[in-house]
Parts: structure tokens; C-alpha cells; sequence
């Protein structure tokens, strides 16, 4: 199939459970002209093995990725060391125990070259419980609709930063999107120092900042739900999500004034939700009071 080189990264520790799965997703595409750059994170597990398996398999499509001496640096440090070698004019994200629907690469590379101004583009998210085969997990399938929007929706981050920080709007998974790859190296990539949590908050916020972001009503992916993943895990540790949303939000704060945003409205949005994890007692008071003045108005 003629059409741009995208550059698909799947980033690896311990999953060799789920990355056969996500690499066959890959090699199911309807698009063909795709490299996939298999980034390992120091796994001790099998997943070293299946990967290099498939390098092996296919070698003029895939290529095996690690850090020096098989160290562990976090998903960030693990995605940008694929950024670095990829070739692609897009780069396509896909986590190890996630999959892509066939005509996922075919549609964003559609939507990206009809729109040369924006610099990524994400849709609506699959949450894929039903994996599992039982049928209990089959009725808690649904799709996070990534806003009211209509489809194909191209907003700037005036408009887009807000509503994301208020998460008004689908924080996307990685594995949704698809990015320029010249876009992506112009703002630093991903940032090394969120390991796990919120690197793909800092992320998107970082490409809004750069370029339009398109949004597609539509989803391309299945975002599997299981106890092993770093979401589902940081659920399981009290205040642990809280708590990197603070460090998120207050990074965010820096970086806006770091590249000389200076947008009123925004840093108000930020402060704003700062408060809960700055000055949890005074949110509180601000919420009772808040819903004193409702009740006192109706």
C-alpha cells in the first residue's frame, strides 16, 4: 500500500501475557506501510523473548529496543527512546496489553493527511473487560465517547486545555493516538520524570500547546481492563492517583509559564484545580459554601 511511513511503538515490562496479541493487532492493519519499534523496559519475564521473536520473524518490519544493560526508566524514558529511532512521518502509540481494531492505522493517517495543520488526532476509547471471556465481564464493556463534539473536530488549546484539565473532555489513552512525528520532537517528547502515572496527560497537554488536536467520534482501539495494569494499580494505592494529579497539575502550571503562555483564563482553570490537593480545607469550606449559596438561590 503506497502512503506515509507510520513509525507504531509499543512500549514493554513484563506483559507476556498480552504483547503477541498487541503485535498480531498490528500485523492485522489494513494499512501496510508501518514500522513497529518494540521497546523493552528492563521485563524479566517471557516478554523479551516473544519480542525478539517477532523481530526475527520480521525483519525488515520490526525492530527490538532496550535501554542500556536492560534497565528500567519508566514509560516515558521507554517511548521517547522509540521516538528517537523512528523513521515514520507519524508515530502511532500502542500499549503491550491493549489492541488495535484493523483499520486503525488506515483511518488516522486519513484523517492526519487531510489535515495538515493539526498535530495529533484521538478518538473515543473502548474499555475492554470482556477479554476475559467470562460472561459477567462481557456487560461491562462500554465506550468512553471522547466528547459531544461532532466527529472529526479540530480544536486549538484555547479552546481544547481547559475542558482537558477539567477533564470535561476523554484524556486519551496513548494507545489512541496518532501523532506527527516533527510535532513530537519539536516539544521534547514524553517527559522522563512521570514513569507511569499522567505521562500521557503531560503529553497531550504538551501537543495541544504545539498544534490543533483532532477529536474522532469513532474508536480504533480496545483499552484492556485488568489488575495488572499501572492504572488499575494506582487505584489500589490510596491517594496514589491524588497525588500525581497534584504533581501533574502543578508541572503544568511551570510549563505554561516556562513557554510564555500567558492566557488569563487557563492558569485560572489550573489554579483552580490545584486547590483540591494545595489547600484541601479551604476547597472544602469553598465547596460547602458554594452549595449553601445553591440552596440559598433556590
Amino acid at each position: 500500500m503506497d502512503g506515509v511511513l507510520v513509525s507504531c511503538i509499543i512500549t514493554f515490562l513484563n506483559t507476556e501475557k498480552f504483547l503477541a496479541e498487541a503485535i498480531d493487532s498490528i500485523l492485522a492493519q489494513s494499512y501496510d506501510h508501518w514500522e513497529l519499534l518494540l521497546v523493552d523496559d528492563g521485563s524479566t519475564d517471557d516478554s523479551t523473548v516473544i519480542a525478539r521473536e517477532y523481530v526475527r520473524q520480521y525483519p525488515q518490519k520490526m525492530r527490538y529496543l532496550e535501554h542500556e544493560g536492560h534497565q528500567n526508566k519508566g514509560i516515558s524514558a521507554s517511548r521517547n527512546l522509540g521516538i528517537r529511532f523512528a523513521k515514520g512521518k507519524y508515530v502511532a502509540f500502542l500499549d503491550a496489553d491493549d489492541i488495535w481494531l484493523p483499520h486503525k492505522l488506515e483511518r488516522q493517517v486519513e484523517i492526519l493527511d487531510a489535515r495538515p495543520e493539526a498535530g495529533m488526532v484521538y478518538g473515543s476509547l473502548y474499555y475492554w473487560y470482556s477479554w476475559t471471556g467470562d460472561p459477567n465481564d462481557r456487560q461491562r464493556d462500554y465506550i468512553g465517547e471522547v466528547w459531544n463534539y461532532p466527529s472529526l473536530t479540530m480544536l486549538t488549546w484555547p479552546e481544547y486545555l481547559p475542558l482537558f484539565v477539567r477533564e470535561q473532555i476523554l484524556v486519551p489513552s496513548p494507545t489512541c493516538i496518532m501523532a506527527r512525528r516533527e510535532v513530537i520532537q519539536q516539544i521534547g517528547g514524553f517527559e522522563d520524570d512521570f514513569r507511569n502515572l499522567f505521562e500521557d496527560q503531560v503529553f497531550v497537554a504538551k501537543m495541544s500547546l504545539a498544534a490543533p488536536i483532532v477529536l474522532l467520534k469513532e474508536y480504533l482501539e480496545k483499552w484492556r481492563r485488568h489488575e495488572g495494569s499501572s492504572t488499575y494499580l494506582s487505584e489500589k494505592v490510596a491517594g496514589e492517583e491524588q497525588r500525581m494529579r497534584s504533581v501533574y497539575l502543578t508541572w503544568l502550571k511551570k510549563y505554561l509559564a516556562q513557554i510564555g503562555v500567558k492566557d488569563t483564563r487557563l492558569r485560572l482553570v489550573v489554579i483552580k484545580a490545584l486547590l483540591p490537593y494545595r489547600y484541601p480545607h479551604l476547597f472544602a469550606f469553598y465547596q460547602r459554601l458554594k452549595g449553601f449559596q445553591q440552596r440559598f438561590s433556590n
